[in-house]
């Protein structure tokens, strides 16, 4: 069941959403339907990513597409706790320097 593999709370007007298992397929689909509505109305959005497995191009898609919409509607989105995997996956898609602050320095990474 989809919604078992995440969580979203609220508390004090941010959000955080828990993503467990593999971020892939429908589960991705899920997400951003979930989260996407949020960014409008949250001022902060968290991915918390500690328990996630695998994720795939669409999951990335996902990340970078609530990303975009979190730009856009003035949200903050964070995406922490990601493993190596994802870390090196973001890396490649170019992205990881939205979502990590080593990124935004001239700092090299390993």
């Amino acid at each position: 069941m989809i919604t078992d593999t995440f969580d979203i709370l609220h508390p004090d007007g941010f959000c955080t959403v828990r993503c467990r298992g593999q971020l892939v397929g429908e589960r991705a689909i899920w997400l951003r339907d979930q989260v996407k509505p949020l960014v409008g109305r949250e001022r902060k959005v968290t991915l918390d990513l500690t328990d996630v497995t695998f994720m795939d191009s669409l999951g990335l898609g996902v990340i970078a597409t609530l990303y975009i919409s979190a730009r856009r509607g003035g949200c903050e989105l964070d995406v922490i706790n990601f493993s190596a995997r994802v870390r090196d996956l973001l890396s490649v898609a170019q992205l990881l320097s939205l979502f990590e602050p080593a990124g935004q320095s001239t700092a090299r990474m390993p």
